[in-house]
């Protein structure tokens, strides 16, 4: 059960950080109201990287379902581990909302728009168009998956460094993917804390906007599969050779 209890806490600290700069962002009267998609995406950045740290050397800090998919993919991991993690993700995503809407108590009522009160704890397209938007998550889920590959492959010997990478990696999706939906890149991520919006007593939130809940979860799973067969089968055999 370690592993789930890791997973757990490390999703959480990720959603703590990371829905909590959206609502710092987005949140009437909030002292960074307007900063901007810069400090977003720089905060989801620190967000993964303090959450890796966290819980890395317990479970690896898989965080994100794709990720873990990918991992069942390859084979590295079992799928009763598999199932472990995921239960972790999404419990923690959960929590880690609720202690941001609790922390953000006050501002929910000085903020009219309820679009607002939503982007705080899940993504939406910019262009809600569900075949660009689904292409649009596999795309910055592939990157991920792939990326963080190539970062923790043991060749790089990164070390206590690799967190802080992986964190970068996410930052540079953020800014150059993030566009078109908001980069869920992670269906715990979306998924927990769209549930939270829903369950909570938000003042003035409008709905979860379930019709389009589906793609920050089928789009980073398909990306996450394919990010980890790409990079085996690219680089398996000059890994084994080094």
């Amino acid at each position: 059960m370690e592993n789930f209890v890791a997973e757990l806490i490390g999703t959480a600290i990720l959603i703590i950080l990371g829905d909590g700069v959206v609502a710092g962002v987005l949140l009437a009267r909030s002292k960074a109201q307007n900063a901007g998609w810069i400090v977003i995406t720089a905060g989801w950045g620190f967000a993964v990287a303090i959450a890796v740290y966290a819980v890395g050397t317990i479970s690896g800090a898989h965080i994100n379902p794709a990720v873990t998919i990918g991992q069942l993919a390859i084979g590295a991991i079992s799928f009763g581990d598999a199932v472990l993690y995921w239960a972790g993700q999404f419990v923690g995503a959960f929590i880690g909302a609720v202690v941001v809407y609790l922390h953000y108590l006050p501002h929910w009522r000085e903020t009219e728009d309820p679009g607002l009160k939503l982007a705080v704890f899940s993504t939406g397209p910019a262009i809600r168009n569900p075949t660009a938007n689904v292409m649009s998550e596999v795309i910055g889920t592939f990157i991920l998956v792939f990326g963080v590959s190539a970062i923790l492959q043991p060749n790089n010997e990164v070390g206590a460094l690799g967190a802080l990478l992986v964190g970068f990696l996410v930052f540079g999706i953020g800014l150059s993917l993030g566009g078109p939906t908001g980069y869920a890149i992670n269906p715990a991520r979306d998924l927990g804390p769209r549930i939270a919006h829903a369950l909570l007593p938000i003042a003035g939130k409008g709905s979860s906007d379930w019709e389009y809940s589906w793609i920050p979860v089928v789009g980073p799973l398909i990306g996450g599969v394919l990010g980890a067969l790409a990079f085996q089968l690219l680089f398996s055999n000059y890994l084994l050779a080094a």
